[in-house]
């Protein structure tokens, strides 16, 4: 009777061992899983959304540069862009680099970078926002100061 016992306590010991090696193994999968499953499919979505941004910001910077009066004369624009990415806010920015003046759109260390196709040489094209509210393009043909 006592071989029986003791075969008993020992089975659930190892139980108790097996269980929780397992729990470990779990425990160190799940928190190495979660940066790889969670936040670099989103880093990814992020920044081809800040690509299809930066266009965005391009195209209408270009699409008012077409319609600019050579005369005297102001134009503003009013635009949209999403407010978040992935929850994430943003910054856009109207940049100047070796290639010329650019769109950079970022959040953390993630960047992307758009080209304004040279309109900043005849322009000057500077300035800065977020996705919050509406965004505002403005031209003036006699410059700012």
């Amino acid at each position: 009777m006592q071989e029986s016992s003791e075969s008993g306590v020992s089975d659930l010991i190892e139980y108790f061992i097996i269980s929780g090696m397992m729990m470990i193994l779990i425990i160190i999968t799940i928190l190495a899983i979660t940066p790889v499953a969670i936040y670099h499919p989103v880093d990814q979505l992020s920044e081809y959304a800040f690509i299809d941004i930066g266009n965005g910001v391009s195209t209408r910077i270009v699409d008012l540069y077409v319609i600019a009066p050579e005369e005297v004369g102001n134009i503003t624009s009013k635009f949209d862009i999403p407010d978040d990415v992935v929850g994430r806010e943003y910054e856009v920015a109207i940049e100047s680099d070796e290639n010329g003046d650019v769109v950079s759109v970022s959040y953390g260390n993630i960047r992307r970078v758009v080209p304004l196709a040279g309109i900043g040489e005849t322009l000057g094209v500077r300035g800065n926002t977020t996705g919050h509210g509406l965004n505002v393009i403005q031209y003036n043909s006699t410059g700012w100061d």
